[in-house]
């Protein structure tokens, strides 16, 4: 069941406002993997022109707050795919009277 297309007209305003918090969060994580590319390119470029490797560190740390950041926003965040979900099988389990 599409969650948008359940709700009534006069909630358009609702809709909208989570549409744009959606878009806004999307938005941000896209910024944020711009700048980690850019700042991490350079960190690379600047390691490997000293014959070192340390830049490798950064990648890795900031690269896992880079996906967890990726996946609250696309799997966790209401709108989420993953979210969706498990409000959708709650909505079955309080309709079905069964606990879960």
């Amino acid at each position: 069941m599409n969650p948008v297309a359940s709700r009534s007209d006069s909630s358009l305003p609702d809709i909208e406002k989570l549409a744009r918090r959606r878009a806004g969060a999307k938005m941000g994580w896209y910024i944020h993997a711009f700048v980690y590319m850019l700042v991490n390119l350079a960190l690379v470029a600047l390691s490997a022109s000293r014959g070192h490797t340390w830049a490798v560190y950064p990648l890795m740390g900031w690269g896992l707050g880079l996906l967890i950041h990726g996946a609250v926003i696309w799997f966790v965040a209401p709108g989420g795919s993953f979210h969706d979900r498990l409000v959708e099988r709650e909505r079955r389990a309080l309709r079905s009277g069964t606990r879960g």
